[in-house]
């Protein structure tokens, strides 16, 4: 996991405690701070899901990028041996 993702990761983490806080501490019933709860938690889960998706993605694309230079340094180091190859022979 690179920086940027932990400093993502961090900000929501500590604004989802600071909501909880929040709502925990305001003067509500009971059933109206769960209702609250339960709404927000909803959201986090779908933000959450997102991110993942896109962190997934992005991660995909590294990989294959990461291959395809790798393809790529194979196929001019065997250029280079069978220039060297003809050279010599």
């Amino acid at each position: 996991m690179n920086t940027k993702s932990k400093v993502v990761l961090g900000i929501l983490g500590a604004a989802a405690a600071g909501v909880v806080i929040g709502l925990l501490i305001a003067p509500e019933k009971g059933s109206e701070m769960r209702k609250k709860l339960k709404k927000k938690a909803s959201g986090w889960a779908d933000e959450f899901s997102h991110l993942f998706v896109k962190g997934k993605e992005a991660a995909e694309d590294g990989i294959e990028e990461l291959k395809e230079k790798g393809r790529h340094a194979k196929n001019t180091a065997e250029e280079k041996i069978n220039k060297m190859k003809e050279t010599l022979g």
